[in-house]
């Protein structure tokens, strides 16, 4: 088995040790190479190991450190995964760009979990290198998001054939089917994802999203009518009638007078 190289960057001894026993004991496949304690060790080790992928703090101690290192993805072509203490708005921002990362403490499963987007991410660059550039597109929208503390509209969904970035005004509507996600454009086109309409209900923008029922969210600027003639329906531009669970009726009335 060939071990993805990895270096794990975190001010903290104890936090990069702990990471370094957990890799070793339940993720075989990671090799750690070295460990850092800020950025300048960090580049050190990046231009001496030539790492596959990086564990990185995000807050060493300000936040601000931790991107700086976001600008040497590019030119080193190593993925990244964000070992972070942030629970609110950081991972909202992960999840809209499909980056990889660990909620401290470290949750094992969820490191497995990290682990193996680290293998399936390999595959798909040594497919299609438009999947490389895909993804360090992902990466300056995540450190944008971050450092100006804006909201994405862009979404990056990783599947087995590549990665997509999508424009959510691009989005009509979509569509729960069972834990997995239809995503219908104003084009026509669909997508299918496997992630919840859950997931896509705590990442997108609530101004512009709403979910009117529990098997659909609308874009709002793509509404053009409410109708509760025999029913509650929800108008898209496309012509297409969605219902409006009739608990949402009330304050779905409320949001859309304020548009």
């Amino acid at each position: 088995m060939t071990k993805i190289r990895a270096i794990i960057v975190d001010d903290e001894l104890l936090a990069r040790e702990n990471l370094a026993l957990l890799l070793n004991e339940f993720c075989p496949e990671v090799e750690i190479v070295g460990k850092g304690e800020n950025v300048e060790q960090a580049r050190q080790l990046i231009a001496e190991k030539k790492p596959e992928a990086v564990f990185l703090d995000i807050r060493m101690p300000s936040g601000e450190e931790g991107l700086e290192l976001l600008e040497d993805v590019k030119t080193n072509n190593f993925q990244i995964v964000f070992v972070t203490a942030f629970k609110d708005y950081a991972v909202k921002a992960f999840n809209v760009n499909s980056i990889h990362y660990i909620l401290k403490p470290i949750d094992i499963e969820d490191l497995k979990d990290a682990v193996e987007k680290l293998i399936s991410y390999k595959t798909l660059f040594s497919q299609d290198s438009t999947n490389i550039e895909m993804y360090l597109e992902s990466i300056k929208n995540f450190s944008e998001n971050i450092h100006y503390q804006t909201e994405s509209n862009k979404i990056t969904i990783a599947h087995s054939k590549g990665i997509k970035i999508i424009d959510d005004n691009d989005i009509l509507f979509l569509e729960g089917d069972g834990n997995c996600t239809n995503i219908h454009f104003k084009d026509g086109s669909t997508f299918f994802d496997t992630r919840t309409l859950r997931v896509y209900d705590e990442i997108l923008n609530g101004d512009k999203f709403y979910r009117i029922h529990k098997k659909y969210i609308i874009n709002l600027i793509h509404l053009t009518d409410y109708l509760s003639d025999d029913g509650y329906y929800a108008k898209m531009q496309s012509g297409e009638l969605l219902p409006v669970a009739r608990a949402r009726v009330s304050e779905f009335i409320k949001t859309i007078k304020s548009l």
